[in-house]
């Protein structure tokens, strides 16, 4: 049985000011539906996520700004400073944590500065909404060994896919530079490394 983690609920005070602030995040807004002076439900999605998160009036009996840990995936954690700045928001610099797995509570243990040779999992930022409720950004190049479905692989945008693209023709060149031949088959060795990145198993050699 498929478990799909699809909405996360944001407990806010206002709610047209979290709908202005997500929007000019560049979030999608799937919905926004009263159902009467005492209820309403707004449902956003960050570009190329698969869950949602939903805010409102009568949502949640969480108080306003009390969200924290909330993780956003990003494969370039400098641009997505920049998007996030340009977009609105106040994000921190770019920290990796002293124990160099994850990051502590708060801000214990950060250390200025992406993780060392930007080692993927372990560069962060933070950045929280006009309630206070708690964003993090971690920048995620590579995926350990089963950590993605090994059937599926998706792209969540057109720069994605042509960054995947562009690391696969990388390894392409080193790899027809190992046998000394060019390879007629490069559309299939393509794609059994761009799934493979994604799924992180053993790639083509």
């Amino acid at each position: 049985m498929d478990m799909k983690l699809e909405v996360i609920v944001v407990p806010v005070s206002d709610v047209d000011r979290a709908k202005d602030f997500y929007t000019g995040l560049g979030w999608r807004l799937d919905a926004d539906v009263p159902t009467g002076e005492d209820f309403r439900v707004v449902q956003m999605t960050p570009p190329g996520s698969p869950a949602s998160v939903i805010f409102g009036t009568s949502v949640t009996d969480q108080a306003p700004g009390s969200a924290r840990g909330l993780h956003l995936i990003v494969d370039d954690i400098e641009a997505a400073r920049g998007e996030l700045r340009q977009g609105g928001a106040d994000p921190s610099e770019v920290f990796h944590d002293a124990g160099g797995v994850f990051h502590h509570a708060g801000t214990d243990a950060r250390v200025p500065g992406p993780a060392p040779e930007r080692g993927s999992y372990g560069s962060f930022l933070s950045f929280s909404d006009p309630d206070g409720n708690g964003w993090l950004l971690q920048e995620i190049t590579t995926r350990l060994p089963g950590r993605l479905d090994p059937t599926t692989t998706a792209y969540s945008s057109s720069d994605d896919l042509a960054s995947a693209l562009r690391r696969a023709a990388a390894a392409h060149g080193e790899h027809e530079a190992r046998t000394g031949a060019e390879d007629p088959d490069w559309p299939d060795w393509y794609a059994r490394y761009m799934v493979s990145e994604q799924a992180g198993t053993e790639p083509p050699t």
